[in-house]
């Protein structure tokens, strides 16, 4: 449920921001207090310092968010999905490799809560490409740089799949926004106002503006300020039942959606 591409082209709107080697978006500062979460393990990331998790900017936080409720939901699911369809993962990561050079897994730097940098995993669904500098570009409908195989992940969401890794490791939640490419985060952040609430929570794997047809490229400023509201909507009335309908409507997607490519 993406629209990151795994390559580089600049936005056509204007020019792509500058890369930074900071793990903090620039502009987030004013948005956020402190949104750290300290877990006690890899495996059981419950929170256990939520007394700076009260407000953010002007907004009182939803404490569902870093609630040990969403926390034990991410953690069943994904243990079991991982468990589960340990063998569709691994026939699918055989079959990148033997399909197109390169390895099987694609990794790339995100934003995650408090504006930290972490490292998402997804199925590389695109061929290997020399990337310009202080560049990512979304992925279009027939684009070229993907692969047979990756157009079947992807149309899928199969190449998501190894993020289940990410939300089990405590850097990303089944259900939240959908995380950008720093350069994009940087990019948004300077041109849309409370586009840096995003950072206050966990990134997810899918969310509410992904089930409600705001995914794929933005080559439009307000198609991000859709996705926007839809991301903040999500922060303000979070709950279990919330988590449970959006991961439903996921499934659907998934199967029965044709806007993915």
């Amino acid at each position: 449920m993406d629209p990151t591409s795994q390559s580089n082209i600049s936005h056509k709107r204007e020019s792509s921001p500058n890369s930074t080697k900071n793990t903090t978006t620039p502009g987030m500062s004013p948005y956020i207090r402190d949104t750290r979460s300290d877990y006690p393990s890899w495996l059981l990331a419950l929170p256990n310092n939520r007394a700076n998790l009260v407000e953010t900017g002007n907004e009182t936080f939803n404490p569902y968010l870093i609630s040990c409720r969403k926390r034990a939901l991410d953690i069943g699911i994904a243990s079991t999905v991982l468990v589960v369809l340990c063998p569709l993962l691994l026939t699918v990561g055989l079959i990148i490799r033997l399909s197109s050079p390169g390895p099987a897994l694609f990794r790339q730097a995100r934003t995650g809560a408090g504006g930290r940098a972490f490292t998402i995993y997804k199925f590389r669904s695109m061929k290997l490409h020399q990337q310009a500098p202080a560049t990512v570009v979304q992925a279009q409908r027939g684009d070229d740089r993907i692969t047979s195989f990756g157009h079947f992940i992807r149309r899928t969401s199969i190449d998501e799949l190894p993020q289940i890794l990410n939300v089990l490791n405590g850097t990303m939640s089944l259900v939240g926004p959908r995380p950008h490419a720093a350069e994009h985060d940087a990019y948004y952040t300077k041109r849309i106002s409370r586009y840096a609430h995003r950072f206050t929570v966990l990134p997810g794997l899918s969310g509410l503006a992904q089930v409600n047809g705001a995914r794929g490229a933005t080559p439009r400023l307000a198609d991000m300020e859709r996705r926007l509201a839809y991301d903040l909507e999500y922060i303000q009335t979070a709950s279990l039942r919330t988590d449970l309908r959006i991961l439903a409507a996921t499934v659907r997607e998934m199967l029965l959606s044709s806007s993915a490519y």
